[in-house]
């Protein structure tokens, strides 16, 4: 399936990156009670909609609910689907609360509770933007807590905090912290785990085995100030019973220049060794734990497979069988090497661009981009923000398509008044199809008269 998305790719420059995105939101960091009153069209299908987000901040604490009605034209009925946990069949009320969160990633005190969108352990050479809501229907309550003791400190995640599918970890330690040495008291060495505790699917995997990504790392901060900081690093991880990588980088951050302009670049070189995938726990990792052989041979090629390496036995498949992503490692004979760049933009404090990209040398689809943009809420009139991840890219036509390799959210709105919105939501997500067993894209449209009241408390 695939659809043209030539309006979107027009957005994007309007376009606040937004690592958690729930159509329209606070960014302000204060308290406010948003909702609306529209139409959502899924499938082409036409309900009544009424929404009601509120986003509560109080000191370091935020609360984000999400209340989503949905009423079908045509039969008269409540749409169940955003309600119900697919494997249960019973209704998970715990989906009212979009997140629950102690103070901000980089806190020495962090913890968030729900939707993770974009999660990441360390550099995130193993688990980088990891996303528990990429299946709409089937979102997950995930839980992170990260502590900085200083000395020491560690960071943790599960995806699902009901069943812990999905579980990680990086700890560290900065031995020379006390030290009077004005760089290397900065020098921080870390270990990571994180692991996939859902054994699976049993039809091409009767081993059914875990599958565990280990890694240390070595980080050194070269400056840190308020106005610039910049670090390297390096990574080497191991996929047990499999292959191994490596990545050196570095990070600078200009911080505020000028009162006015913020910029974080990153760039990384990665090495990966033979049966080995970087990073293994990425944006699309929910949908390729469980997935067909069509499409999990698709992505192997998007991330430097060689044709000749697939086997027969996959491709006399027709059915759909499912499998997952671990299939796929005895099929990466061939060493890759990679280039990995990301960049955070803050300008003015009004419109703030993130993004990342991964190309694998030699392989022309191999393209990986994470990209998210937005407005600030102080800019009049409009209101804007986008979130976009994309795999097997080749070419510009690859980015502005959306298919079976592309996950994307976007809102738009015209300011009646400061208080009053008409609003455009646009969803391009995944969903369980029971009917074919396996997951498939789901297009939503959702325009609707929107408001968004500062609450004072």
């Amino acid at each position: 399936m695939k659809r043209n998305v030539f309006v979107l790719s027009l957005l994007f420059p309007l376009s606040l990156a937004f690592g958690q995105w729930s159509g329209y939101m606070s960014t302000s960091g204060k308290s406010e009670m948003d909702g609306g009153l529209g139409m959502t069209w899924i499938d082409n299908q036409a309900y009544y909609n009424i929404s009601l987000q509120p986003d509560l901040s109080i000191g370091k604490v935020g609360i984000g609910l999400n209340i989503n009605l949905l009423y079908n034209v045509n039969n008269g009925k409540f749409y169940s689907q955003d309600w119900k946990d697919r494997q249960t069949g019973k209704t998970d009320w715990t989906r009212i609360f979009r997140y629950i969160r102690y103070g901000h990633k980089g806190d020495p005190v962090y913890s968030r509770l729900g939707a993770l969108d974009a999660e990441r352990l360390g550099h995130g050479f193993i688990l980088n933007f990891y996303n528990n809501q990429i299946d709409y229907e089937g979102r997950k309550n995930g839980l992170t807590l990260d502590l900085d003791f200083g000395y020491f400190g560690f960071e943790t995640m599960t995806n699902s905090l009901a069943r812990l599918e999905v579980i990680g970890g990086r700890g560290y330690v900065r031995p020379l912290w006390g030290s009077d040495l004005p760089i290397l008291r900065r020098l921080g060495l870390g270990a990571s785990a994180v692991s996939d505790a859902d054994k699976g699917l049993k039809e091409m995997d009767p081993e059914n085995k875990v599958t565990t990504v280990w890694g240390v790392d070595v980080e050194l901060p070269l400056i840190k100030s308020s106005a610039l900081a910049m670090m390297v690093y390096a990574d080497h991880a191991k996929i047990q019973n499999y292959g191994s990588g490596q990545t050196v980088g570095f990070r600078t951050d200009f911080g505020d220049l000028t009162g006015w302009l913020g910029l974080v670049v990153n760039v990384e070189r990665r090495f990966m060794g033979k049966e080995f995938i970087a990073p293994y726990f990425g944006p699309f990792y929910e949908i390729l734990r469980s997935t067909t052989v069509g499409e999990l041979i698709d992505f192997y090629k998007t991330i430097g497979g060689d044709e000749a390496g697939i086997p027969d036995a996959y491709r006399n498949i027709l059915g759909p069988i499912q499998v997952d992503q671990k299939m796929l490692l005895p099929m990466m004979t061939e060493k890759r090497n990679a280039w990995y760049g990301a960049l955070d933009l803050n300008f003015f404090k009004l419109v703030r661009v993130l993004g990342s990209y991964q190309k694998v040398d030699k392989f022309a689809n191999s393209g990986a981009l994470h990209f998210g943009a937005g407005l600030s809420q102080n800019i009049p009139y409009l209101a804007a923000e986008a979130s976009y991840d994309k795999r097997g890219i080749g070419t510009f036509k690859d980015i502005r398509t959306l298919d079976y390799r592309s996950v994307a959210r976007v809102g738009l709105g015209y300011k009646v008044k400061p208080y009053l919105l008409l609003y455009l939501d646009y969803i391009w997500n995944f969903v369980w199809d029971p009917a074919k067993e396996q997951y498939k894209p789901q297009e939503r449209f959702q325009p609707r008269l929107a408001f968004r009241y500062p609450l004072n408390f």
